[in-house]
């Protein structure tokens, strides 16, 4: 094998990527690690639970299993809007947990490189908002990199 070969083989084995989901809320795009994603449904009948925060919108019956649902949009503290036909719940798996998102829309699967991810800037970081892992520039669109443990968990 020549050199420029090997090269680009440690390049591949170097730079490992990662396959998010990504949905938006408004205009902004952010991604999940699909690893944690189980499924994507409609909206469902939701059972309000008295004393949660906003953004937690209640649970829904998914199959015999309660799941407790969050608004994204709501924990992101952007202003609330009607669902429509494009409004889905994703669901995700995170440390033996279930639990719904709602999100505006999904929009597509991207496999992402590690190195490509850039760091939230200190100017734009917040205590509350450890959710947020990165940047990821691609298709001149940025897209926001959330952890799905830290988002899912209740601070406020």
């Amino acid at each position: 094998m020549n050199d420029a070969a090997m090269n680009e083989k440690e390049k591949v084995v170097n730079n490992s990527a990662m396959t998010y989901l990504t949905f938006t809320i408004g205009e902004e795009i952010y991604g999940l690690d699909i690893d944690y994603v189980t499924q994507i449904i409609n909206i469902l009948d939701i059972t309000k639970i008295p004393g949660q925060p906003n953004y937690v919108k209640g649970v829904i019956n998914l199959r015999g299993q309660i799941v407790p649902v969050m608004e994204v949009r709501a924990k992101f503290k952007r202003k609330s809007i009607e669902y429509d036909d494009r409004t889905c719940i994703i669901v995700l798996s995170v440390e033996e947990m279930t639990v719904g998102l709602i999100v505006d829309s999904v929009s597509e699967v991207v496999s992402i490189e590690d190195n490509s991810i850039s760091d939230v800037p200190e100017l734009g970081r917040n205590r509350q908002e450890g959710y947020l892992e990165g940047f990821h520039k691609g298709n001149n669109k940025v897209v926001a990199i959330l952890n799905c443990a830290e988002l899912i968990k209740h601070e406020e």
